[in-house]
């Protein structure tokens, strides 16, 4: 039987308006009825996560930037996985010398160097998991989610990354162009050793240290609460998924997922806008799947 359930949150628990449905909610609650524990495992730092969690009255563990910081229902830090300042340095080299924007997640927030080109990537994310809107319709809620959610804006991010009391939990790159500009650096970065590169979306790529991904964090908040991974179901839909999906005994893909996401899990339910999360939470439990 399943005793642990990890979501991953953009384009799996929230809809196309970025909230989570009353049906995703309702089967949160079931599950939790039977004595489940319910969590999210997502790319968002916790100050990102916690809005539309809170507005659907669901309070839950966490696994936040990849699986670089895990936070127990009340908010206190359980594991954390920086990547060490020497690899980040390095990789910020990297970056700029192929043009790559940046913006560094760290224990204090999230920094950029340029606001403008923040709002640009962001609008561009926006209109990828919701295409129904126009491109301005997009900016302007990338300008808002700016208010929302502070961002650090500083001129010399090499400089801060030196900071000896600041720990950088994940570099998230975008490129228009995408796969094109992001794949060679993908792998030039995944030959360093010392990273996971992963992506959430076609215009960008993440990167955190190898022992932060979904799977190993899953798997240690699972380690801890003395459940075994046969009794753990994950959810997600994109590339920095995967490692949570092999982990778990149980594991869905979304149907709005990557092809090559849905290779890895062993069901596929519906699209994050027909809460495919409620549906497979529902299945799994009905269904005894295992």
């Amino acid at each position: 039987m399943i005793k642990l359930i990890a979501s991953d949150m953009d384009g799996t628990l929230l809809n196309a308006e970025m909230q989570i449905s009353e049906e995703n909610v309702a089967a949160i609650r079931y599950a939790q009825s039977q004595g489940i524990e319910f969590m999210v495992a997502t790319g968002r730092n916790r100050a990102e996560a916690l809005p539309p969690l809170t507005q659907a009255g669901i309070e839950c563990a966490m696994i936040t930037l990849n699986g670089a910081q895990v936070f127990d229902k009340a908010g206190n830090s359980l594991f954390s996985a920086p990547i060490e300042q020497t690899v980040v340095q390095k990789t910020l080299a990297l970056l700029d010398e192929h043009e790559i924007y940046y913006e560094i997640a760290t224990n204090e927030g999230i920094y950029t160097a340029n606001k403008e080109q923040r709002i640009e990537n962001f609008a561009s994310a926006i209109a990828e998991m919701m295409p129904h809107l126009t491109y301005n319709m997009a900016i302007a809620m990338s300008v808002a989610r700016l208010d929302f959610f502070p961002i650090h804006i500083v001129e010399d991010l090499h400089e801060l990354v030196m900071r000896d009391d600041l720990s950088v939990l994940k570099i998230i790159c975008f490129h228009k162009e995408g796969a094109k500009r992001l794949g060679p650096v993908a792998k030039e970065i995944d030959a360093f050793g010392d990273l996971a590169v992963t992506s959430s979306g076609q215009n960008n790529i993440e990167i955190n240290h190898r022992n932060a991904q979904k799977g190993i964090a899953v798997s240690h908040v699972a380690n801890d609460r003395q459940i075994p991974l046969s009794e753990v179901m994950t959810i997600g839909d994109n590339l920095n998924d995967v490692s949570m999906l092999q982990a778990a005994g149980v594991s869905f893909a979304m149907g709005n997922g990557l092809p090559e996401v849905k290779e890895y899990a062993k069901y596929v339910t519906e699209t994050n806008i027909e809460s495919g999360v409620g549906k497979a939470i529902r299945r799994a439990i009905d269904e005894n799947l295992a």
